[in-house]
């Protein structure tokens, strides 16, 4: 659901090429990514907060996906402890991040405590923190979460001056009660009006986290309504949900995939667009679809935030989140997202420009298997190409030769990713 602006808010951009046109992240010098760090530590109109956070996608993983309502701090606890055990921290993911339904009451004083299921959440984040990782929480804007768990409207000072002092360092903030507790309540017919009250929640609460001192990730999730990703960065928005919900399924992955296309200029080193969660190792999602859905998380600089099961995830399903090829390709520093270049009936080419003049190229078969007798052939003039191209084929880790022309064979919903160190 896309819905107007009638406001222009500052946009924190690496470069602008042109009056009107989306930001672009800066070129890959010492130079240009000095002048973007200034940008991230003070954006336009805003007080001097901590030191940016997010300079790659956050990488970590989601209690939501696989506990939802039911999530404990024992849970919290034995995920950590999986996280480090299965070598997810060594291959990059730091962040436990709490979804829904630790929140209990608040009492006199307007202090909202956790309910039964988190008896401490500083001692919580103290053992997070304990094992080299991180920890996240979530909120939202009205005065109820999805869950119908007590959120933030009125308390927002409050309540992030809390998650400082608990230790909290990622916050995940939901849209859901304030659409009816203030949108439509304020103003019940006019679009424009319920979106500036969106805006100001969200500015409140980046706001209110920037002056505890203490670096927290931003995470606005309000499903990609009013172009959040033209003005979430001016607010302090580390990352933002471009659509709704992801479910586990290939229908859903490949729609959201295909949503992201034409957002690439909004991503860069502080600021991500977010397709959701990982289903990776969810629902019925097959190998192919798995290694599909990471291998183009990876191409889009987007958040890399597990939800599975880590206790008893399959080998196939660990080995794809701990790849560490395809992990370099989501968070190489330059902070570039991939563009679709073109596509041919259900297959899709997408590039991604690395540091040091690199590249990441996917071939993805969004449809049936494509057999010998009719294999997607590659372009590589589309993709600005000349001759046969070295690279690496990052699911087997063999060395692959790309020439024009050439057939590609693919089952269905599978991907070939490949990195050339030195196009030309």
């Amino acid at each position: 659901m896309r819905l107007a602006a009638s406001v222009s808010l500052a946009v924190v951009a690496v470069s602008l090429s042109a009056v009107g046109q989306p930001p672009v992240p800066a070129a890959n010098t010492p130079k240009a990514r000095d002048i973007a760090m200034k940008m991230l530590r003070k954006p336009s109109g805003l007080p001097e907060g901590p030191e940016p956070s997010a300079l790659t996608p956050p990488m970590g993983w989601n209690s939501w996906n696989y506990f939802a309502r039911k999530v404990t701090d024992k849970d919290i606890r034995d995920s950590a402890d999986q996280i480090v055990a299965s070598g997810m921290k060594d291959a990059g993911y730091i962040y436990v991040n709490i979804d829904d339904t630790w929140e209990g009451e608040r009492d006199a004083n307007g202090v909202l405590h956790t309910n039964d299921k988190f008896p401490d959440m500083k001692a919580l984040a103290d053992y997070v923190h304990s094992k080299g990782l991180k920890i996240g929480i979530y909120s939202g804007p009205g005065s109820k979460t999805c869950g119908g768990f007590a959120a933030s409207l009125g308390h927002e000072e409050q309540d992030a001056k809390m998650y400082a002092d608990w230790g909290i360092d990622y916050l995940k903030y939901d849209l859901c009660s304030f659409r009816e507790d203030t949108m439509t309540k304020q103003a019940p017919d006019d679009k424009v009006a319920q979106m500036k009250l969106m805006h100001e929640a969200y500015v409140k609460m980046g706001k209110a986290l920037r002056d505890t001192g203490r670096p927290i990730v931003y995470s606005l999730c309000q499903y990609g309504w009013d172009a959040v990703w033209e003005w979430a960065p001016a607010l302090g928005g580390n990352l933002w949900r471009t659509t709704g919900d992801i479910q586990a399924n290939w229908n859903s992955v490949y729609s959201i995939l295909s949503a992201q296309e034409g957002l690439e200029g909004y991503a860069g080193p502080g600021h991500w667009n977010d397709p959701d969660m990982l289903e990776v190792g969810n629902g019925k999602l097959s190998r192919a679809e798995n290694r599909s859905h990471f291998s183009m998380w990876a191409m889009l600089s987007a958040p890399l935030l597990a939800g599975n099961d880590l206790p008893h995830m399959k080998p196939e399903v660990h080995d794809i989140l701990i790849n560490r090829d395809v992990i370099a390709i989501d968070q190489d520093q330059l902070g570039k997202q991939a563009s679709r270049i073109y596509s041919e009936g259900e297959v899709d080419v997408w590039a991604k420009h690395l540091s040091g003049g690199a590249m990441a190229i996917a071939v993805l078969n969004a449809g049936s298997d494509r057999y010998s007798t009719h294999p997607f052939h590659l372009n590589l003039a589309k993709l600005d190409l000349h001759g046969t191209q070295q690279g690496m084929d990052l699911w087997t880790g063999k060395t692959i030769e790309l020439k024009d022309n050439m057939p590609i064979e693919l089952g269905s919903h599978d991907i070939l990713l490949v990195r050339v160190p030195n196009p030309r």
